[in-house]
């Protein structure tokens, strides 16, 4: 039996769900003291017995619990994804984990792919989108142990024949739209926010971009050579590029105002502050 360096890890808590670390991932047992988790735990001390390293087990037999497959996958994310999108799957894993999280991955189905979506839809707190955008997350979950060859592609093929929900399923709700924010809100709101994050709201409105758009914005971006009038700021990427190509938008003389007084000369190279460091 090898050595290890360690105490055996504990068992902690997380909310509802019990877990262990170990070499800087945890690994999710269950519900806290729920008679899955103490077995869940077992068999994880029994693993890292036998294996202190502890990779994600038997590929050949299926063996991997969810549970590790989450944690495999977010500690995947930690680097791979954007932290917006980060923060997003770790608000899909909790009622997979919670559920599920003692089952192997290949014990996972269509039908229980459903119960943790009756779950989502049975909390109120979820409209029939983002519903649809945390099943899809789930699936991506499931789709990434493919690759990695902890899932047999067969469950991953299965998991994709779920139909989203359609507008007007029972217990279902839309999510209300999206409405412009009235000018005078925006100018009562002006004299509270510091100068540079005024000129950001005021150039976003200007120019209709998004906060991302605005945010990521440097003078390098803007050409000013293609009109007296007009500056045009080209996106090095955005989430259309596929379809429209380069994104280019026009700046009039009021945002050209705003801009003027954080160009900042260094190295022959002019910038922004919007660039979300400050």
């Amino acid at each position: 039996m090898p050595k290890l360096k360690n105490k055996l890890p504990k068992m902690c808590r997380d909310g509802k769900q019990a877990y262990s670390c170990h070499n800087g991932k945890r690994f999710y047992h269950g519900p806290w003291k729920s008679s899955d988790s103490e077995r869940n735990y077992k068999r994880f001390i029994a693993r890292l017995l036998e294996n202190p390293i502890l990779p994600l087990q038997d590929k050949e037999t299926g063996e991997v619990l969810i549970s590790e497959l989450v944690a495999g996958f977010m500690k995947y994310g930690e680097t791979q994804l954007d932290k917006t999108e980060f923060q997003h799957f770790k608000r899909t894993i909790g009622g997979l984990v919670e559920i599920y999280g003692g089952l192997t991955v290949n014990e996972f189905s269509p039908k229980k792919l459903k119960v943790c979506r009756e779950q989502m839809v049975k909390s109120g707190t979820l409209c029939r989108s983002q519903i649809n955008k945390h099943v899809g997350k789930i699936i991506r979950i499931f789709a990434w142990g493919v690759e990695e060859e902890y899932v047999q592609p067969s469950i991953v093929a299965a998991l994709r024949e779920v139909k989203a929900l359609r507008k007007g399923e029972q217990g279902t709700f839309e999510s209300p739209p999206r409405e412009d924010v009235p000018d005078s809100a925006v100018r009562r709101t002006l004299p509270f926010l510091s100068p540079t994050v005024g000129a950001i709201v005021q150039v976003q409105r200007l120019a209709g971009m998004r906060p991302s758009e605005v945010l990521r914005m440097t003078v390098g971006d803007i050409d000013r050579t293609r009109d007296p009038e007009l500056w045009y700021y080209t996106l090095s990427s955005h989430k259309t590029e596929q379809y429209i190509g380069k994104k280019k938008i026009p700046l009039g003389k009021p945002e050209q105002e705003l801009i003027a007084p954080y160009r900042i000369e260094a190295r022959n190279r002019v910038s922004l502050p919007f660039d979300g460091s400050q």
